[in-house]
């Protein structure tokens, strides 16, 4: 018989077996394991140990992945180059004027029928060289734009599975549990499951404490399922643990597992829709094109922002009104995005009435001047002309879009992203990366993020003695010391552990909870082994384990009693255990009662001095169930106890001792939220300790400054103050309570939530708050995600909040957060410069064009120049000014908040005085320039060739662009431009490139180009006036601001409620009656048609197209479970994990989440 590693190569099941058992719920699947022999049996038919796992053995987990399967789910076929390019294509500008450039192409072989031209017609000779140049420069941008997708797609597949790369999971292996990544679990792992753990493959429960799941992602029901070997013991990938803890054998993986049977339907599904709509797109194609031309480039967008306003929708409580809901889940649409949003719109509107605005004046011009004054009949060469104006007529409009801002805005996030990550910033969703930029308010935890989550106990009260420091054992009542002993090592997860360091000098590594690591360490510190009684107990001999949730806020562990009976150890945030203590053990060992007024003394002169040290305290006691004779401190039980009568069972306690748990604060915090402070963001501490704990902290770190007017309350008078008399929380009290709030201590989720939406919705301040969210608990998926950015902990969050994330803390560090603002605000100034670049030479060339074909009825840029200008030259120019490195300048400046004007007030002064000196100087040269520079005049020419004159020009405006183009590196009214220049050789490189690229154009460009080569003094002077722009900057700067009036700026304002509009023709299906109203047919082929605005709304769209091809390998489940408010906001299923970590509450709230059912793939 073959064998693998020394076992039969055969398995006792099949993986159709296994598939099939993993199909049954409840009774069915307990009577089906037992037909197998119970999951003691499958472990052997297996091949596993249930309590070793397995060997490790290479070959074994090949042979094991061989015969079951891979714990990964193929993801889509990326897009191909060719069907970018042919997405590409799909811009209905760029189909314009190709259509326009094809048919000048075919004119220009008709054989003219008069040997006299009229007007700018050009020579039939060289007629067809401008449709071929329009062409080609239509292949160019076709080809840029699609090796961007192309590689942008590529970037972010690899962020992707940096992502995924990050789940790992805890997997016993030879005997020791490790954390592996979930790809490389096998059918036969044995793994331990904890709360807010996401499953990564199904599985059977092989033992279980107080277990719950969550399974709402796969049933839609969102009341947590009750999970043991006896009643329900199977577990499923993409469900979420939300109480206890557990072992599971892993029977299913990848595409076997339920998650995967389901993504293999979805893909089917998709399939069949892709066919359906192309049917359905035919026929609509006869009813609307502009509709249908538009559908494909919006398609990877609005799967994903359908998503993700699922998503947003389950993180508002049910008492919000539907309507408000939905206009709550805007946070996709980010504060950049939705500037840049109207911006397009309005540039797009004026760039259109100017295009048709000079379409009618040239032909109403050549009209008046053929038919009128020269009485000439019609000739087919005639048409060719009005095609010459249509195309002059598109150019204006192609200009006047500033199509480079999507490349802009992709290569500054791209490039943020990936700098950000060496920062320790992992982003999910782009939007986040600049939306940080502008934020104005940081709510943060304090466990691990202002603190090292390093915790070690330094004092405690044992034995009516208050120690300062760790006490030696032996001075320690023997009774006391030792309950102390089983209590700690008993009562804690025992994936918590502590490992000694590698080297020989390297400290001791905490594994799991910290907290319980500290109290671990404080046995170790006793010179006591927690090892040798978790030996002598093992977890499957625990009777009862009642994890951590709200409603306990501590954690209890029941075992068999030596001498018969039950032992009760319980542990918990000081203040909430002892309220269940009547007994205590006082000096010498001796048992005393514990009163009201002891627990008051206690409380005043332990746990207050404690805590205002700064230290966490955590309380530890105990009570027994005694079959026989009872001792003042036991129970006497004839029968079983009633387990599940908690409050009966968890009461009456017997304290053992009370510990002070130091978290040290990180060194860097205190600078950290002094840059903040400096750079105009508030810094909240939003935490679960008790007020006076939280208090010392805040004044270590610098959030609270003693002596100033700031507010620290706990939960409950938070909610007092919030609250009218019917319990609702009003916005207007909120207003009254968020300015001065520093601190939010004994804080529940609800709380956090509530805060954060108060925060967000508020109007008294100028330019609305944009409010940052850290959070590592199940429960805080709420509050990140209504929040504008999330932050999760990559260390000590939980896969759910992970999920609910913007960006992911791989340290957990507060400064990271700080160099994400400096990020955010690196991508906010520099699509900022390009965009105070790109609208200056935009603005000249749409005046020069029009008032070109007003005057002498022709342009003096050419089609194919503008083209140059604007599509290739504006690409460069957006990746030279969109990868500006970073300074701490950018934190010494307020932010700019949600509702301030994308273009200052600064730039619109900068925009226009630039532009009237190029205006001046083109329209000097254009006018009089032959005369001073002694030159045959380029105007009113008939014959087609190139002339000098307008070469000039052509190359004046070039030159003025280029070093205008240093002009705009700076946005806030430097004087000095060329500062940090050559910190950015991109930015130098492509600069004299793009100046080389001219110098080529203008000297051997030829008819393609309609130029002609110019003297070393005619480049003079065009770099003369080039640099004159530099100069001219100085004097601009020179007038004050405050002379431009606000409303200037105002139109880019781009407010959350302005781009509501705008935004529902791309992002949302479904169209409520009350925006049938508003978005009136006009409005939807302006947008539609003119793709060049799309570009603006599908910049992190187009990201997001790339992650959610990606998204679904990983877990489609977990989003799907978050908008299905599988969490209650007030009811927070935390272990005792959070317990002591740091989320303990005052009181139970549970509005239910609203619910999203539908799902859109």
């Amino acid at each position: 018989m073959a064998s693998v590693d020394g076992r039969p190569a055969q398995y006792g099941i099949s993986l159709k077996q296994l598939r099939e058992v993993m199909e049954l719920r409840g009774q069915e699947a307990v009577d089906q394991l037992r037909h197998y022999g119970g999951v003691q049996q499958m472990c052997k038919k297996l091949y596993t140990s249930p309590t070793e796992g397995l060997s490790g053995s290479p070959k074994d987990i090949e042979h094991r992945r061989e015969t079951f399967g891979s714990n990964t789910i193929p993801p889509k076929s990326p897009k191909t180059f060719w069907r970018l390019v042919w997405e590409a294509l799909q811009d209905a500008t760029l189909i314009i004027l190709e259509v326009a450039a094809i048919v000048s192409l075919l004119l220009s072989f008709v054989p003219s029928t008069s040997g006299d031209e009229l007007g700018h017609e050009e020579s039939k000779y060289h007629e067809w060289i401008e449709g071929v140049a329009i062409l080609i420069s239509v292949i160019v941008v076709v080809l840029v734009t699609a090796f961007n997708d192309y590689t942008k797609e590529r970037q972010f597949r690899g962020l992707q599975n940096r992502i995924e790369g990050e789940h790992k999971f805890a997997v016993l292996r030879g005997g020791e549990c490790s954390q592996i990544f979930v790809g490389d679990i096998v059918v036969g792992d044995i793994c331990q499951v904890k709360y807010g753990d996401l499953l990564p493959a199904d599985g059977i429960l092989i033992q279980s404490n107080d277990l719950k799941v969550d399974e709402s992602s796969l049933t839609g029901e969102s009341d947590h399922v009750k999970k043991s070997e006896l009643t329900d013991p199977m577990l499923l990938s993409g469900t979420h643990v939300m109480e206890g803890s557990g072992r599971m054998l892993i029977t299913a993986v990848g595409i076997n597992s339920q998650a995967g049977i389901i993504f293999t339907l979805l893909g089917a599904a998709a399939d069949d829709q892709k066919a359906d709509a192309k049917k359905r797109k035919k026929g609509d194609s006869k009813e609307g094109n502009v509709s249908s031309s538009s559908h494909h480039t919006e398609d990877g967008g609005n799967n994903m922002a359908s998503k993700q306003e699922a998503m947003d929708a389950s993180v508002g409580p049910t008492s919000d009104a539907p309507v408000e809901e939905k206009r709550s889940s805007h946070k996709n649409k980010s504060v950049l995005q939705a500037k840049l949003t109207k911006l397009a719109i309005q540039i797009g509107y004026a760039g259109s009435a100017v295009a048709i605005l000079t379409v009618i004046i040239l032909i109403t011009t050549f009209c008046i001047k053929t038919f009128i004054y020269q009485h000439e009949p019609w000739k087919n060469e005639y048409f060719n002309n009005f095609v010459k104006f249509f195309i002059i007529g598109v150019t204006v409009l192609v200009v006047a879009v500033p199509e480079g801002l999507p490349l802009a805005v992709t290569l500054s996030l791209a490039y943020s992203v990936k700098k950000m990550m060496l920062d320790n910033n992992l982003v999910r969703h782009l939007a986040a990366c600049e939306t940080m930029g502008n934020a104005t308010t940081i709510c943060s935890d304090k466990t691990g993020t202002l603190t090292t989550n390093r915790m070690t106990v330094v004092a405690c009260y044992v034995g009516g003695q208050h120690y300062k420091s760790i006490p030696d054992y032996d001075s320690l009542p023997p009774q006391v010391a030792n309950l102390a002993l089983q209590a700690i090592s008993i009562n804690s997860a025992y994936t918590s552990c502590i490992l000694n360091g590698e080297l020989p000098n390297e400290p001791i590594k905490q594994v799991g909870n910290k907290t319980e690591c500290a109290l671990l360490g404080f046995v170790l510190d006793l010179k006591r082994s927690y090892q040798a009684i978790r030996d002598e107990h093992p977890e499957e001999s625990f009777h009862r384990v009642y994890t951590f949730n709200s409603s306990r806020k501590s954690m209890s562990t029941v075992i068999a009693r030596e001498g018969g009976g039950y032992r009760v150890f319980t542990k918990g945030a000081s203040e909430m255990v002892l309220k269940k203590c009547a007994f205590i053990y006082g000096a010498n060992g001796k048992l005393e009662e514990f009163s009201h007024e002891n627990q008051e003394e206690l409380v005043r002169n332990v746990i207050e001095p404690m805590a205002c040290d700064g230290l966490r305290t955590i309380a530890v006691a105990y009570r027994d169930f005694v079959p026989g004779e009872a001792e003042i401190n036991q129970v006497h039980y004839d029968n079983e106890p009633n387990w599940d009568d908690e409050d009966a069972i968890i009461n009456n306690l017997t304290c053992i001792l009370i510990v002070g748990i130091e978290d040290p604060i990180r060194p860097e915090v205190p600078e950290a939220i002094r840059q903040c402070q400096h750079a105009g963001i508030t810094v909240r501490m939003v935490t679960g300790d008790n007020v006076n704990t939280a208090r010392s902290i805040a004044i270590k770190c610098g959030i609270v400054t003693p002596g100033m007017d700031y507010v620290i309350i706990d939960g409950k008078e938070f909610n007092q103050r919030i609250r009218d008399s019917n319990g609702e929380v009003q916005q207007h009290l909120l207003d009254q309570v968020w300015p001065k709030l520093r601190v939010l201590a004994r804080s529940s989720p609800t709380d956090k939530y509530n805060l954060v939406k108060g925060i967000i919705d508020s109007k008294i301040s100028g330019n609305r708050e944009v409010v940052a969210v850290t959070g590592d608990g199940t429960n805080d998926g709420p509050a990140l995600k209504k929040a504008d950015v999330g932050f999760a902990m990559g260390i000590a969050g939980t896969d759910v909040a992970k999920e609910a994330s913007d960006i992911i803390l791989t340290d957990d560090n507060f400064s990271s957060i700080v160099k994400a603002v400096m990020w955010g605000r690196n991508v906010y100034d520099s699509i900022a410069k390009f965009l105070q670049f790109q609208l200056t030479v935009n603005i000249v060339a749409v005046i020069v064009a029009f008032l070109g074909a007003c005057f002498i009825q022709d342009s003096p840029l050419k089609a194919v120049q503008m083209l140059w200008v604007n599509l290739i030259m504006d690409t460069l120019a957006s990746l030279a000014l969109a990868t500006e490195m970073p300074t701490t300048d950018l934190l010494m400046r307020k932010p700019y908040g949600r509702t301030k004007p994308l273009v200052s007030r600064t730039m619109i002064k900068n925009i226009i005085g630039q532009g009237i000196y190029q205006l001046t100087v083109i329209f000097t040269l254009l006018f009089v320039g032959e005369k001073f520079l002694d030159i045959d005049s380029g105007r009113y020419r008939t014959d087609s060739e190139p002339t000098q004159h307008f070469t000039i020009i052509f190359n004046t405006f070039v030159m003025m662009t280029l070093f205008n183009e240093i002009n705009a590196r700076k946005i806030h009214g430097q004087r000095n431009v060329f500062e940090g220049i050559f910190t950015n050789p991109i930015f130098y490189c492509i600069w004299i490139a793009t100046a080389g690229a001219q110098v080529l154009i203008v000297q051997f460009g030829g008819h393609a180009f309609s130029t002609v080569p110019l003297t070393i003094a005619q480049w003079a002077w065009c770099i003369f006036f080039g640099v004159g722009t530099l100069v001219w900057c100085q004097v601009v700067t020179t007038v004050p601001t405050k002379k431009i009036p606000k409303c200037f700026s105002s139109w880019s304002r781009g407010e959350p409620g302005d781009i509501s509009i705008a935004m529902v023709a791309h992002t949302e299906d479904k169209i409520e009656a009350d925006d049938e109203k508003v978005r009136t047919p006009g409005r939807i082929l302006w947008i539609r048609g003119l793709t060049r605005l799309q570009a603006q709304l599908r910049v992190i769209r187009a990201f997001k197209s790339a992650e959610e091809d990606l998204e679904e390998r990983r877990s489609i489940h977990s989003m799907h479970s978050l908008r299905r408010s599988r969490v209650q906001l007030g009811v927070r299923p935390l272990s005792d994990i959070s317990s002591v970590d740091g989320e303990p509450l005052l009181r139970v709230t549970s509005p239910q989440l609203q619910t999203e059912t539908d799902v859109h793939h």
